[in-house]
């Protein structure tokens, strides 16, 4: 059986990047291992760099101690956590071991003793870290190894997967070769990150940080026009298998005409159409007749939400976005979801995009979306777009590339489930 941390997620988060993105691995837990500090030195020694946390009943105490056991004598942080809050002072220096060490005329400045379940602190420390009395009674006391998130074993691993996904992706073919290249829509409201997101797949491929499609927040959202952005791969200067359209931002009152949206998907729109111009007219646009090609019509939508805000949306808009879902049903078009500024959630750091899907804040806030939109949990992912990095990050290309893979995907389930008649030249 598993023994469990009394941490929660958020005080674990808490400390992890208080002492610098670190990975706890939960060793010595006293109440299963015996109050014995020769049990606790037996398990621990050798470890690298610990915490010891102990639990009384109104906080958390601890000492986070960066080398090894027993191996010289060097300062230690001893720390208080209380709700949000913590404080931390140096102690030592002293050998590791003697932190344990029974302190019976109570000159040390912090010593933990097991069999009586006590903390002892000096005057002088109990001053630096605001607390009440000499001495604190716990219930248990924990012991972690503490490794770096972004080691560089764990950043080989990702940039393994980064080239993998890479390949992946320029060797993609669309299903039975029905066309040439994947059209992907972005949809979402003014802000959420659609230009930012065909930034951060140009600027992959192009092997640096690029900004070609504009970025801001106008009342209407910067992209007044539709905008369709083939991309093309350094590697070879060949483009790829898919171009991302931009559209005009969604709003309660103005942005992108509802009705307008059938036209969109049966690709009757040209390259920067002005959208708020005129009222679209379906025919006579551009060299279209009516009868657009199937490689001119949307494969797939994504509807793009910031993460912060995916909540707050309004009746209206949820209304709004519901309302355009029904019609991709009925023109049988799948569609996902992105959610992006997901690096800037509570306590999510880089480190945490590694394994992102597993991260309370996340997880809460795709089943946010599940409730409030009805998407499937398993059609929404979430991405961090370059927005003032300067230079490509390994863990931010693994969440952008993850995501446009699965859109292909899916763009993929569309063309098969096409009736043969609409295989043709005509959509």
């Amino acid at each position: 059986m598993a023994v469990a941390t009394r941490l929660t997620w958020r005080q674990e988060k808490k400390l992890q990047n208080y002492f610098g993105e670190k990975q706890f691995s939960l060793l010595y837990k006293a109440s299963v291992h015996g109050f014995s500090t020769n049990s606790l030195l037996k398990i621990c020694s050798e470890q690298g760099p610990t915490l010891t946390v102990v639990y009384s009943e109104d906080q958390i105490v601890g000492a986070y101690m960066q080398k090894n056991y027993g191996e010289g004598n060097y300062l230690i942080t001893v720390f208080v956590f209380q709700e949000i809050t913590i404080t931390e002072c140096k102690v030592g220096p002293f050998k590791l071991l003697m932190l344990f060490d029974e302190d019976y005329y109570g000159n040390r400045e912090v010593s933990i003793h097991l069999n009586k379940k006590r903390m002892h602190f000096s005057i002088n420390t109990v001053k630096k870290l605001g607390l009440s009395q000499r001495y604190i009674s716990f219930q248990d006391c924990e012991v972690f190894r503490c490794e770096d998130l972004l080691d560089k074993r764990r950043m080989n691993g990702i940039t393994e997967l980064k080239e993998s996904l890479l390949c992946a992706i320029r060797n993609y073919l669309p299903y039975g070769g029905l066309v040439n290249k994947i059209r992907i829509l972005l949809l979402g409201p003014v802000g959420a990150g659609k230009s930012s997101f065909v930034n951060s797949v140009k600027s992959i491929f192009r092997g640096h940080v690029t900004n070609q499609a504009l970025v801001g927040s106008n009342p209407t959202g910067t992209s007044e026009k539709n905008r369709t952005y083939f991309i093309k791969d350094a590697k070879d200067n060949n483009t790829l298998p898919f171009i991302l359209c931009d559209s005009m931002g969604l709003s309660e009152k103005e942005g992108l005409d509802m009705d307008d949206i059938p036209y969109i998907l049966e690709g009757l729109f040209p390259d920067r159409y002005q959208c708020n111009s005129l009222k679209l007219m379906p025919k006579g646009i551009g060299n279209h007749t009516g009868c657009p090609l199937l490689e001119d019509r949307v494969h797939c939508v994504a509807f793009v939400f910031n993460a912060n805000s995916v909540e707050q949306l309004s009746n209206q808009m949820v209304k709004r976005i519901k309302r355009i879902r029904r019609e991709l049903i009925k023109s049988d078009v799948v569609h996902v979801v992105l959610l992006t500024h997901v690096d800037t959630l509570d306590l999510i750091t880089k480190a945490d995009l590694i394994d992102i899907y597993k991260c309370v804040p996340v997880k809460l806030k795709l089943e946010a979306v599940h409730r409030k939109l009805g998407f499937a949990l398993s059609d929404i992912f979430v991405v961090s777009n370059y927005t003032s990095e300067w230079e490509l990050e390994p863990v931010i290309d693994v969440l952008i590339l993850s995501a446009l893979k699965e859109m292909l995907w899916a763009a993929d389930d569309f063309l098969e489930n096409l009736p043969l008649e609409n295989t043709g030249r005509c959509a």
